[in-house]
This record gives C-alpha cells, sequence and structure tokens, in this order.
C-alpha cells in the first residue's frame, strides 16, 4: 500500500476543511483584487457623486449617525480596494516594521470616514488599487523555465545488468528510475534517446548533440573513454555509459540548482510610492496637525481646523506618484510590442538604460544556428566542385548527420542519384557507390581507413578553413581525392549593424560561446566584436558576467538556447531569442526578441532611456500638484472631496503623458 493510504480519516477531514477555508479566502483576495471589482468601485464612485449632489449622500459631521450613510455607494470602493490597502499597511508596520505608501493612505481614509467624508475616502481607495493593479499587470512574469529543465531528462535509464544464471546469454537491460542509478552503473542509451545521466562512453562509438549545454549546432564525436552530459542527445550508434555522476552533481541538475539561484538574487523592482513612503507619512501627518492645530488657534473652529487637516492628508496621498511608473512601463511595453519586443517586467524596462556591455551567445545569436555550405575545393583535374558536390550529396543523402543533411540541401539534384553499397560510421562518414564510382565522404582517418591517402595540398587548404571556424568534409573517388566541402554557420543579418548602433550608444559588445577560439573568433570579426571568450560551459559564461557586474559595468546576455538560461538570469538583463530560441531560454530571460532582430536591442537601450525620463517628469508634475493643492488646503481653499477631486488632476496629466510614450519615434 502506498503512504497515502495511511493517512486517517480525521485528518483528511481536517485537512479537506483547512483547505476550503483557504481556497475561500483566496477567492475573496482575488475577487477583491481584479478588474471587474474595479469596475464595480468605479460605478459606485460615480453615483455616490451623484448622489451627494442630490442631497442623498450624507456628507458632513453632522450625518455620522445618519442611517443614510450607510446607503451610500462610495461604501463598495472604499470596501473592494480600501480594505487590501489597509491590510497591506498594517502588515508591513507590524510584521515588517517598515513604513509603506499604504499607511498614509489608510490613515488619510480612516480621517475621511471619521469626518463622514466617504466619497473622497472611497476616490483615494480607488485610485491606489489602480495604480497596484496596473503596476502588477505590467511587472507579472511566469517562472515555467525549471520545470522545463528538468522534464529535459528522461524518467528512466536502461541499467545493464549481467545475470549470474545465464552469462552465457550476455548481457540484459532493466528500467530503472534514474534518481535510483548509482555511480559505477552502466547504462545503455540507443540513438535519438537522450542520456539520462553524467558519465563515461565504454562501449560503442556516436555523435551526441550537446546544444543542451554548449548551445553549438555541430554535434561532437564521441568514443570510448569519452565524457557525455545528461540531457544530451545521442544522435546515431547505441552506446554504453559508466555513470560517474548522480541526483544533484549531475551537469543538467547543477544547471537547474544555479537557475533557480540566480533567480532568487533578483529582487523586486520597489514602486516608486513605497521609496517616497518614509518621507511622506511623517511629513504629512506634520503637516495635518500643524494645519489643524493652526487653523483651531487662528478661527477657533475645530470641525473648521478638522476638515483642513484631513484635506490636507488627503491631497497628500501618492496618487499621482503611484501611477508614474505602471503608466510610463505600459506606455513603453505596448510599444515594445509593436517592433516585435516583448518585455517581461518594468524593472527590466527600467534597467535596460543602465547597460554598458551585452554579451551575445555565438549559434543562435550572432550566427543563425544553420550549416550551410561555404566552400569546395578540388585535388584532381577530372573532378569539378559541381561534380564533387553532387557525388558527396548522393552518398550523404542516407546519414542524418547535420553536415550531411547541409551537403545534400546544397545540391539540388542529389536525390536523382541512386547509391549502392552504402554503409556508415557514426561520426566518421558514409561511403557507397555512385554512378559506378566509388565515393568516400567524412573525416581524414576515414579516408585513410578506406584506403584513400590524402594529398599535402588537401590538408593544408582543410587547416587553413578550419582556421576560419569552418567544418572540412573530405571527397574521395575511386581511392583519389577528389575534393573537400567546407561549411559554416550564417552570420545573422544584421548582426554587425546591431553592435556598431550599441557602440554608438556607449555599449561595448563581448561574446561568450562555448564554440572553439578560432571559430569564435572568425565570427566576431565579422561583426565587429572584439573582446571574445570561448569554450565557455553554461557556469562559466555566467562567471564572465559576475565578473563584468563586479567591475562596475551592467550587463545584458542575449541568447537563444537551454545552455544560455544560467547567464540570461544572471545578467543585470536577460534577452532571449524568442524567434528560434528555447523556450527555457525565453522563460529565463527578461526580454524575447520575436522576430531576432538584433537590432533591438539599441531601440530598447534608447527607449528605455525615455521610459525611466518620463517617469521622473511624472513624478514631478505629480509632486508639483500636490505641492500646490496642500497649500490649498491650508488655506481652506479645498475641502476633503474638492481636494480629492483637485490632486487627481494629476494622475490624468501623468497618463496622458504617458500615453504619449506609445506613438513616440525611436530610430
Amino acid at each position: 500500500m502506498g503512504s497515502c493510504c495511511g493517512v486517517s480519516a480525521e485528518a483528511r477531514a481536517a485537512a479537506a476543511s483547512k483547505w476550503r477555508a483557504l481556497a475561500w479566502a483566496e477567492r475573496a483576495r482575488a475577487l477583491m483584487g481584479s478588474w471587474p471589482s474595479l469596475a464595480l468601485a468605479a460605478g459606485a464612485l460615480v453615483a455616490s457623486f451623484v448622489m451627494s449632489g442630490r442631497g442623498c449622500g450624507a456628507h458632513g459631521a453632522e450625518a455620522w449617525h445618519s442611517w443614510r450613510q450607510l446607503a451610500d455607494p462610495a461604501l463598495v470602493p472604499l470596501l473592494l480596494c480600501g480594505l487590501p490597502i489597509l491590510k497591506e499597511a498594517v502588515e508591513a508596520l507590524v510584521v515588517e516594521r517598515r513604513i509603506r505608501a499604504a499607511l498614509l493612505i489608510s490613515t488619510a481614509m480612516i480621517a475621511c470616514v471619521a469626518i463622514g467624508q466617504l466619497f473622497a475616502a472611497g476616490e483615494v481607495a480607488f485610485i491606489m488599487a489602480l495604480g497596484e493593479k496596473l503596476e502588477a499587470f505590467t511587472t507579472s512574469r511566469a517562472r515555467k523555465g525549471i520545470r522545463k529543465l528538468v522534464e529535459l531528462v528522461p524518467e528512466t535509464a536502461r541499467v545493464v545488468v549481467t545475470c549470474p544464471k545465464c552469462r552465457a546469454k550476455g548481457i540484459f537491460f532493466r528500467d530503472v528510475q534514474v534518481p535510483k542509478v548509482k555511480v559505477g552503473d552502466c547504462v545503455k542509451v540507443l540513438p535519438g534517446e537522450t542520456i539520462p545521466l553524467d558519465g563515461e562512453v565504454v562501449e560503442g562509438e556516436t555523435t551526441v548533440d550537446q546544444s543542451v549545454m554548449t548551445g553549438e549546432s555541430l554535434p561532437v564525436d564521441k568514443a570510448k573513454g569519452d565524457e557525455v552530459y545528461s540531457g544530451t542527445v545521442n544522435r546515431f550508434g547505441a552506446i554504453v555509459v559508466r555513470v560517474s555522476k548522480t541526483g544533484e552533481d549531475s551537469s543538467l541538475q547543477k544547471m537547474v540548482r544555479l537557475v533557480r539561484e540566480a533567480e532568487g538574487r533578483k529582487a523586486p523592482m520597489q514602486r516608486v510610492a513605497d521609496r517616497w513612503a518614509a518621507i511622506l507619512v511623517p511629513c504629512s501627518m506634520a503637516i495635518a496637525l500643524l494645519t489643524f492645530f493652526g487653523v483651531w488657534l487662528a478661527v477657533g473652529d475645530v470641525h473648521a481646523a478638522l476638515l483642513r487637516g484631513v484635506t490636507v492628508m488627503v491631497v497628500f496621498c501618492p496618487c499621482a506618484l503611484a501611477l508614474a511608473t505602471p503608466t510610463s512601463v505600459m506606455a513603453a511595453i505596448g510599444q515594445a510590442a509593436r517592433y516585435g519586443v516583448i518585455v517581461k517586467s518594468g524593472e527590466a524596462l527600467e534597467r535596460m538604460g543602465e547597460v554598458s556591455a551585452a554579451c551575445f551567445d555565438k549559434t543562435g545569436t550572432v550566427t543563425e544556428g544553420r550549416l550551410s555550405v561555404d566552400g569546395v575545393a578540388t585535388f584532381a583535374a577530372r573532378h569539378s566542385r559541381e561534380s564533387v558536390i553532387r557525388l558527396a550529396a548522393a552518398v550523404e543523402a542516407s546519414s542524418e548527420h547535420p553536415l550531411a543533411k547541409a551537403i545534400v540541401e546544397s545540391a539540388a539534384d542529389a536525390s536523382s542519384a541512386s547509391v549502392e553499397d552504402f554503409a556508415m560510421s557514426p561520426g566518421h562518414g558514409v561511403k557507397g557507390r555512385v554512378e559506378g564510382s566509388f565515393v568516400v565522404c567524412g573525416t581524414e582517418s576515414w579516408l585513410r581507413e578506406n584506403g584513400v591517402d590524402l594529398p599535402p595540398c588537401a590538408l593544408e587548404e582543410a587547416a587553413a578553413r578550419r582556421s576560419d571556424g569552418k567544418a572540412i568534409v573530405f571527397a574521395a573517388v575511386d581511392g583519389e581525392t577528389a575534393g573537400l566541402i567546407s561549411l559554416s554557420d550564417t552570420v545573422r543579418g544584421g548582426a554587425r549593424e546591431a553592435v556598431a548602433d550599441l557602440a554608438a550608444s556607449g555599449v561595448d559588445s563581448c561574446l561568450l560561446t562555448g564554440d572553439h577560439e578560432a571559430t569564435a573568433r572568425h565570427v566576431a570579426g565579422k561583426v565587429g566584436i572584439h573582446d571574445v571568450r570561448a569554450g565557455l560551459l553554461p557556469e562559466e559564461k555566467a562567471r564572465a558576467i559576475e565578473t563584468m557586474e563586479r567591475d562596475g559595468r551592467r550587463t545584458c546576455m542575449v541568447g537563444d538556447g537551454v545552455n544560455d538560461a544560467l547567464a540570461l538570469e544572471t545578467a543585470y538583463v536577460g534577452i532571449a531569442m524568442g524567434g528560434v530560441g528555447s523556450d527555457i531560454a525565453v522563460e529565463a530571460a527578461d526580454i524575447a526578441l520575436v522576430g531576432d532582430d538584433l537590432s533591438r536591442i539599441g531601440y530598447l537601450k534608447r527607449l528605455s532611456v525615455a521610459c525611466v525620463r518620463l517617469i521622473k517628469t511624472n513624478i514631478a508634475i505629480s509632486m508639483t500638484i500636490n505641492a500646490c493643492a496642500i497649500a490649498c488646503s491650508v488655506a481652506g481653499i479645498l475641502g476633503p472631496v474638492s481636494g480629492a477631486l483637485v490632486h487627481n488632476c494629476g494622475s490624468v496629466l501623468v497618463v496622458l503623458n504617458s500615453a504619449l510614450l506609445y506613438d513616440r519615434k525611436f530610430r
């Protein structure tokens, strides 16, 4: 029986009752913070304003004991929007020992209710709730990347077992849950399967797709004695792997843990109103008390003094200040979305303006991540470039290797040629008879194994092309080296212009890649990047970014693969190539480029600077209007209701000013 069967009926009933209570509380909290509740509160405020104009609103100190006070529609926004603010203020003050903007708002609401100004209290609560809702809408983000990383590893492994009773029959296999596999166990991995655990190849040869760890498009040949990593894909031959790391020690699980830690280091953006709360609350209290006692002593009317003091507290509420950030951010995020850029949070947008160094992954980011034939060299007079590529494509058509696919795609008539006696050696090459000629394609060692001697000129040409970061496939026909085919990844269009644009904005560029030094420098030279760091594993990319951050440089990481997730989380701002990138990279990043257009990074930098400047302008507008409203309140020109309406003119101006950002043109 499972452990769940041992739970008593009483315990299950108690847990169910507790769950129902928690569920009810969660549903109530969600209802109070929903858009429909805000719409209901807005309608109730309008109704309260209309009723107060006909004398049915029961405003004023003398109406406090009137039953009509309980029929005022302003109670609706006060309950729906005011109670959550009051709860937040109490929790911050009692539990966190912090003064937040909610405390000032709560004090103003309570004061308004105390003197019978329900409309003013409800209006303040509604505006603040609306500001918080807008901010929550712009800063919410999904975090599903960790779960997807874990799902890369299969649940079971095919463990090799030797039966003591039938050794003559050899070995057999048993499916074992991956967490139960021990170090030293041997696991068999068939073609197309994901390698479940880190280990060493003890039997067989294959080619492994390690893009999950290195992000590189070229698979890596593996033979006896070579290391393989969990989460990587066995592309061709069957292999037996002796497990060297299990559980949390495996490469992929280590990446998961590091991503979680990096994610936890990112604190959410503080609201502007909360930043000022420690100053605003004491100031509002002091000015309100001074106004109350000053008017009382000067006029001798306690009720008039009380009205002016409460009015000061109402106009002091940071409604426009609370809207300054979310409205500006929403306008900027909306404009970015029009140009194929998804910004997940206002914090990311705000940070982008501070970036001084842009780190790029190579494959799939600076390059297209797709191999193509970029040149053919011939070494025999009777073979032309066209014949070499045609014969090579014909024999490679039966292979699933990425290099083979690229060669086949470059020859339109490859499928029309028939191949006989086809044979393939994973990680080495292919051979077969095409149109009566015996064709061998692959590595230098594969050709020699099949009786072909490569001339010195072929080896020199191959070395020269490899130094430019190209992959080489030799082709031999009837025992003679016919030529070689070089393949390379294509540099993404606009990459060079994007790097130059960033440089003009004062942002340095750096290439972080798991590829070889020669390949990385060749690609970097094409796009104008001088800082190149090659041969990096995912955690080494993250450490490189941390080093830059310690040197005082704000970094943004641009990547597309699973292997970039840690670097994307570690960087000050993470930008994922959303079109071709993996889901995990997109989830780990703060920003996603839907169209994979690198020129959008410079655009984002300018948009962020404009957004931050607009936020500061909005704050200045709101503070100026509040200062004027406070002066009028002290002088008795404004009452609680009129003061609430006037100070919210700042909110209207802030929203209108922010809306203009949506239509601004940025190069």
